[in-house]
């Protein structure tokens, strides 16, 4: 019996787009500066279709112009659709005349969406009793699955593929047939294309509705079985419905022939391809594109039985090479998997081994103590380093090999292991590397370990290379190594993730898991230490990131006391307050509504109150009630303000006042935030779990948040240290602006010295007002303030703000000049750096989208300023805590927001520790003006700030 033959038909513009969102924090831009990030996903998801599947036939289908005959039923279909980025139009005719040179058919047809053409190929090719296989990650395929037709969505971001034949569509939709999905997206309605749907229901409304009725038409004739609101909504909607379900429905009839000649794989031009491949600089793609039709065969695969792998069945890629046209492709197919697997370390020469106690440890250790860099990573019983026990620790220094130490449970024993270990914890003489190894470090202090010597952590170099990018494994693995590793969810699947510990892990997949992550990770290293090398910010990386790692993980560790009982007072108070709030907006409005509810509130404001002429809306129609349009309206209505307020105080009791109690370390009896050092890409830290730097300090209730925070007992006072303006005395010492810096060496108001200047008034006569409005735009300069924003900021006219813009800039020439020599050395390029060479890539600074080129002009003025600003408190921070350990204080650092460091302070030190706190921080980096640090102590936060 002959073999039923496979066609793969690609949705193009879906995996172009898709490849080109994927890359989008991390840009491909070549050194013409062409953005190759949607050519290069869209050849990588050919590619992977291909050396996976090794498939009979295929196509690509284009959409061209649109669906002229949904457009015609409902004109503002994909309507609300964002113009389309300018590297995916200049990639379109790319990725055509590679598949050209690639003999590979592109079908487009003016008129019809890929959609239409697919459905229509599908159908005609399952009648010539072909396994059509729709390569798209878009579900509205799903309604043409069926025996022989299927939705293979490609592989993304560490996810396997995934296959859709009848089952998968009938549980991810709820229907009984494929072509109920017609029905299900007629009824939800589909926002990215615009599709309006039954007002009301969503994705269980819709199942529920084809359980009991069918289809649309079934739901439409028995509307007296529906109660209340819905079934009021559904029959004043019933065309809306029927509309719906036509404009979700894939045309089958579209005027292309399935040709099985055409759609069949052949042997492409390889010297136009390489041709294209060398103009775009795909140097990998290059190379991946030779290795798969270069004529050589991998070794056949065997199943777990043994036995070879049938054609004719998705395949997980093996580790060999494989060529389309030379040999039996049933000899080569790839290791048969769940569809949802990725590539393990058995598909590769990886050579790593569990050491057992005694002797086996004994040797490895001596061994262990020979290197002069290792790689380490440990394993834990979670992710909360506070509570998380060893299970185990991995250790690698030669690529592609490895060890794991398991650990036992019982903790005697696991510290009788350590303290085999700790010479080489403690040894200053290996180096030490790992990713994220704050986490590994407060792990170990738990076992009274403390890990020395010098340190190389891939995340934070990672971050000093690419400060936009992700720097998790995964990607940089997948990026860097072209490598996906073992997950946690491929050990014990994504059920167990929130059940299971490592410890229900066999010992062979523990040690594959965790060997492999450290073995990437030394790989890692290697790559990445040139590349430090290369932007000169080695310096950066060794003397402020690593050793603020430190640093934090002292901080993290120590945490801070929280006053439980008077954040369940400022509760109450808040419930009253918001009762209050809730019932002004009620008499306002006329009636009573969910404030929380954008939809409803846009109604109260803008339908029933009718409070603006042409309120601004959402891309789905709604009106827009968001806090940008709210605010600018807020002076002008007092529900709108009152609704602000309520938005602010709601916020504030849920994310801080009820649930800072919850988060309070049982074992320790304080709050511990996590210090993110690689989120900000201008450098600053973040914090996390609570994130403690952003309770407001602008409102009387969100300053009182401030109150919760105290000393650890009656033998402490809290102290506060901030910098201050150290933004401005940045800018000014950047720019060289004479004025301001002797404004500053004076120690003048900087603001009422600005206000002096900018209005041309003795210093002595500046108002309130004239200050405040200097004040703005000081700050507001930095991040590129225009006429339009400062106006929106204070009580002047658009005009005014203008004229007051404009002054400001011939008071301060040089500042103005310093901007733009900015944005120049930008375009030239391609990134910006603070004083310590910390660099801020900007891609867009020469795009042709005038506004992301807008965003990028500000953060080449802005970067700079901010993150020097970041790395000077991070120098001071650190020679704060170097004294701190020599000179033995029993005061600590807990705290750093921003410009403000806070203390814990033992009483007798607070005077000699005063003292050293202002020095480092003043003194921390020398600049031509002045930096100056305020100092307050209190019994609680707010007290001291």
């Amino acid at each position: 019996m002959a073999e039923q033959k496979r066609l793969f038909l690609l949705d193009a513009y879906a995996l172009i787009f898709r490849g080109y969102y994927a890359l989008i924090k991390n840009p491909r831009i070549n050194s013409k500066g062409m953005d190759t990030s949607a050519i290069m996903g869209f050849m990588n998801s050919l590619f992977d279709v291909i050396k996976r599947e090794k498939p009979d036939h295929l196509a690509v289908c284009f959409d061209k112009g649109g669906s002229a005959e949904r457009t015609e039923l409902f004109p503002e279909y994909k309507a609300n659709r964002s113009e389309t980025p300018d590297a995916i139009r200049i990639a379109v005719p790319y990725i055509q005349d590679i598949l050209n040179a690639m003999h590979i058919p592109v079908v487009v047809k003016e008129g019809w969406e890929a959609d239409d053409i697919i459905g229509t190929l599908a159908k005609q090719a399952e009648k010539e009793d072909y396994k059509v296989f729709m390569v798209t990650p878009d579900k509205d395929f799903g309604q043409l699955v069926s025996e022989n037709i299927f939705m293979y969505r490609p592989a993304r971001m560490g996810n396997g593929i995934e296959i859709w034949g009848i089952p998968e569509i009938q549980k991810r939709f709820g229907v009984e047939r494929p072509e109920q999905v017609i029905d299900y997206l007629g009824m939800m309605g589909d926002a990215s294309d615009n599709i309006p749907g039954l007002p009301g229901v969503g994705d269980k409304t819709a199942k529920k509705f084809l359980e009991e009725f069918g289809s649309m038409e079934g739901l439409l004739a028995n509307t007296d079985k529906l109660k209340g609101k819905m079934k009021e909504k559904v029959e004043a909607n019933g065309e809306l419905g029927l509309l719906s379900k036509k404009l979700a429905t894939i045309s089958l009839d579209v005027d292309v022939t399935f040709d099985a000649k055409d759609y069949e794989m052949c042997e492409p031009d390889n010297e136009k391809v390489q041709t294209i491949f060398e103009e775009l600089e795909f140097r990998r793609l290059k190379d991946q594109f030779i290795k798969i039709f270069s004529g050589e065969i991998e070794e056949p695969k065997k199943d777990t039985e043994g036995a070879p792998i049938p054609k004719g069945q998705p395949k997980e890629a093996g580790g060999g090479q494989f060529s389309l046209f030379g040999g039996d492709p049933s000899e080569a197919a790839g290791t048969l998997k769940d569809h949802n697997s990725r590539k393990t370390i058995a598909d590769t020469a990886h050579v790593y081994q569990s050491i057992a106690p005694g002797m086996a440890m004994k040797l490895f250790v001596q061994n262990l103590m020979k290197q002069t860099s290792v790689c380490f990573d440990t394993e834990t019983t979670g992710l909360n380093p506070l509570t998380a026990e060893l299970v185990g620790i991995a250790f690698s220094w030669e690529s592609t090999k490895g060890f794991y130490i398991p650990f036992p449970e019982d903790k005697n024993e696991a510290q009788v292991l350590i303290e085999e270990l700790r010479p080489f914890f403690e040894s200053e003489d290996i180096e030490k590397i790992g990713q994220n190894l704050k986490y590994d470090i407060k792990v170990l202090r738990k076992y009274n370990v403390t890990v020395k010597g010098k340190f190389f952590d891939t995340m934070l170099a990672h971050y000093l290379i690419n400060p936009d990018m992700r720097h998790n494994m995964d990607v940089l693995s997948e990026t860097y190594l072209n490598y996906t590793p073992v997950s946690i969810t491929d050990l014990i699947g994504k059920k167990g993730k929130n059940q299971l510990s490592m410890r229900d892990v066999p010992l062979e997949k523990q040690t594959e898991y965790a060997v492999e992550d450290a073995d990437i990770t030394l790989q890692l290293a290697e790559h990445f230490k040139p590349e430090l090398k290369e932007a000169n910010t080695e310096d950066l990386f060794n003397d402020i990131e690593i050793p603020l790692l430190h640093v934090l993980a002292d901080m993290e560790l120590e945490g801070i006391n929280l006053d439980k009982e008077f954040l369940n007072s400022l509760s109450d108070d808040l419930n009253t307050d918001i009762t209050n709030l809730t019932a002004k907006i009620y008499e306002a409005a006329g009636e009573e509504f969910n404030i929380g509810s954008p939809k409803q509130l846009g109604e109260i404001l803008f339908d029933k109150m009718k409070l603006v002429d042409k309120p601004k809306k959402t891309k789905t129609g709604q009106y827009s009630t968001a806090e940008d349009v709210l605010s600018y309206l807020a002076k002008d209505h007092e529900i709108i303000q009152n609704v602000l307020d309520y938005r602010g105080l709601s916020k504030l009791k849920s994310t801080y006042v009820d649930a800072l109690p919850l988060q309070v370390e049982e074992s320790t009896g304080r709050v511990h935030t996590d210090y993110m050092q690689t989120v900000a890409a201008t450098g600053r830290l973040s914090s996390n779990n609570p994130n403690l730097q952003n309770i407001p300090i602008r409102t009387e209730r969100g300053r009182q948040v401030r109150k919760a925070f105290v000393p650890r007992d009656e033998n402490y006072t809290l102290l506060a240290a901030d910098y201050s303006q150290i933004e401005l005395r940045i800018i000014a010492a950047l720019s060289e602006e004479t004025t301001m810096i002797e404004a500053f060496k004076n120690g003048e108001d900087i603001h009422a010295s600005t206000a002096a200047r900018v209005f041309n008034v003795p210093l002595e006569e500046v108002t309130r007002e004239q200050r405040s409005n200097a004040k703005t735009v000081n700050f507001g300069i930095i991040y590129g303030v225009s006429a339009f924003g400062l106006s929106n900021q204070t009580d002047l006219s658009r005009s005014e703000a203008k004229e007051l813009i404009e002054t400001y800039y011939k008071t301060y020439p040089k500042l103005r000049n310093y901007m733009g020599e900015q944005v120049d050395f930008a375009r030239d390029n391609g990134y910006v750096q603070t004083v310590l060479g910390r660099r801020r890539y900007l891609k867009n600074i020469n795009g042709s989208n005038a506004i992301v080129r807008g965003a990028a002009e500000r953060n080449a003025v802005n970067a700079p300023i901010q993150g020097s600003a970041a790395d000077i408190i991070k120098l001071a921070m650190i020679n704060i805590h170097k004294k701190l350990a020599e000179e033995n204080y029993q005061s600590k650092m807990l705290l750093q927001v921003h410009d403000e460091l806070v203390f814990d302070v033992y009483n007798p030190e607070m005077d000699k520790l005063k003292a050293m706190v202002k020095a480092e921080m003043e003194n921390a980096y020398t600049l031509s003006v002045p930096l100056d640090v305020e100092l307050g102590v209190g019994t609680n936060w707010l007290e001291a700030h």
